[in-house]
């Protein structure tokens, strides 16, 4: 027992210091590192399996895209939700349920018999996965109290974060190869009951806003609001960005997110308290992780039909191919974290991760229709790989670094919306420059030559890849505008440990 001094009435240090780290900290790490990859590999895993479930199942070219929407679209507009849910009603309860929720989803899918039942299960995985994306993160910035094991966990973390797109690629490769699409959503099941078990045995119940009440009126402005503005960018890939259904959708949603933030200033118990907005380094990482989120798709996305469609890989080869920005990645982030961040502060290290990645995809622009992967796109990818690890996991850390404990799920759910928004608007930005680009190289040409057409199909990719390149230029300069000087300071009071 701490020992009381009589002088004065004070305390020891002993009782003054923050409670002690958790003793299994690292298996809990590992526990949410599981549960994470979930979430964030199924953003991706289920591309490659496209095709072979169309064939299967019989839907049109047109519905293609809502299988992966469906999940963006319940993933981004409910996150806010789960964080909040998780605050009010303990980590352990919203991660169990959402790994549950989500593997059960999974199994429906999996088992899917038309387009609707697929649509439905995708839809549910989002809606579980924004109870367990932010209850996990939540759980690293609650679990780890010293400074330095928190920016080592971090970047474990921010690694999985970025590269589980890339790994979700291999994996729905490789199992679409081996077994059959449907084994990219079953893989789920197995997973989710590692995170349950682990879950169940490490952590329990801890509530840090027990007293607070959820915000109805915040719930439904903020779900509605983020659900209208993916669904507008998402209709931009199949309608002009002069219908309606696209910027009637785009307003609606701005709309709705400003009521959402007008009212936060006058909820008794706010959804998202203002304050996690307003110091100046959360808001910078929050918009780092956005533009991050905007461009990272530039990679995936066209690099992955510019392997299959024009280097001739398979799947399995295709998601091996992101391999080596996948390791890139981790070692940066190790680096980012662990010693750059704490030496010399986010205002040089994460315009500098921008700045590289940047180079990167302006490098990747010198692709055609006869490179070679060795030369013309794996260097590429590593040094992209070097500059995103440069920028998500220290960014995450910071976004959820120093918030109060009873905050710790919001502010995560915050990190991951960007990360969700960021990603859909740049699917369906990106997408559409890349169509107009094609359509205006045709334009005056031989659209029946092979050769022609395969050189317009080189200038969409390398047109999305240019302004991959332009969003992380304004991501440097942004970066280097918000973020404070200096190395931030740490509270240690902010988070406290989750007593496990």
């Amino acid at each position: 027992m701490p020992q009381k001094t009589l002088t004065d009435g004070a305390v020891t240090r002993a009782e003054e210091a923050p409670p002690a780290a958790s003793p299994r900290r690292w298996w809990i790490l590992a526990i949410v590192a599981v549960a994470q990859l979930m979430v964030v590999l199924d953003a991706t895993i289920v591309n490659i399996a496209l095709p072979s479930a169309q064939a299967d199942l019989g839907f049109s070219d047109g519905n293609r895209q809502w299988i992966v929407t469906a999940y963006a679209l319940a993933f981004a507009s409910l996150l806010l939700l789960g964080g909040r849910i998780a605050d009010l009603f303990g980590r352990k309860p919203a991660f169990l349920v959402g790994v549950v929720g989500f593997a059960v989803a999974s199994a429906l899918g999996g088992a899917a018999t038309g387009f609707g039942m697929l649509v439905t299960a995708r839809a549910l995985q989002g809606a579980f996965g924004a109870l367990l994306a932010p209850a996990a993160l939540s759980l690293l910035n609650t679990t780890f109290t010293d400074a330095r094991e928190r920016a080592r966990a971090f970047s474990v973390y921010g690694a999985i974060a970025g590269a589980g797109g890339a790994v979700g690629l291999l994996l729905g490769g490789l199992l679409t190869d081996a077994l059959d699409w449907r084994w990219t959503l079953y893989v789920n099941v197995a997973i989710a009951v590692v995170a349950f078990a682990g879950g169940w045995v490490l952590l329990s119940n801890h509530r840090d806003a027990a007293g607070a009440k959820l915000d109805v009126p915040g719930t439904v402005l903020v779900a509605s609001g983020l659900f209208t503005l993916v669904y507008g960018f998402s209709n931009a890939e199949t309608h002009d960005w002069s219908s309606p259904l696209t910027w009637g959708f785009l307003l609606a949603g701005g709309l709705l997110l400003a009521a959402f933030a007008w009212w936060q200033t006058r909820a008794a118990h706010p959804l998202l308290p203002l304050r996690i907005l307003l110091d100046r380094d959360r808001a910078a990482s929050f918009l780092a992780v956005l533009i991050t989120g905007a461009g990272m798709f530039g990679v995936f996305l066209f690099l992955t039909y510019y392997l299959q469609l024009n280097l001739g890989f398979s799947p399995t080869k295709t998601g091996a191919a992101f391999l080596p920005m996948v390791g890139a990645l981790m070692v940066t982030a190790q680096l980012g974290t662990t010693v750059l961040l704490p030496r010399i502060g986010p205002k040089v290290v994460i315009p500098l991760g921008f700045a590289v990645a940047m180079v990167g995809m302006a490098w990747l622009t010198g692709i055609g229709v006869g490179s070679d992967y060795v030369t013309a796109v794996l260097p590429q990818l590593i040094v992209t790989g070097v500059g995103l690890g440069l920028v998500m996991p220290p960014a995450m850390q910071l976004a959820t670094g120093g918030v109060a404990a009873e905050d710790a799920g919001v502010a995560s759910a915050t990190v991951n919306a960007m990360q969700q928004v960021g990603g859909s608007v740049g699917t369906a930005l990106l997408n559409t420059l890349a169509a107009s680009a094609a359509t205006d190289y045709l334009a005056g040409r031989d659209a029946t030559s092979k050769l022609v057409q395969a050189q317009a199909t080189i200038e969409s990719y390398t047109t999305a890849f240019w302004w991959s390149a332009g969003f992380f230029a304004a991501g440097a300069v942004l970066a280097f505008v918000f973020f404070r000087r200096g190395v931030p300071e740490q509270d240690a009071a902010a988070a406290q440990v989750v007593h496990m």
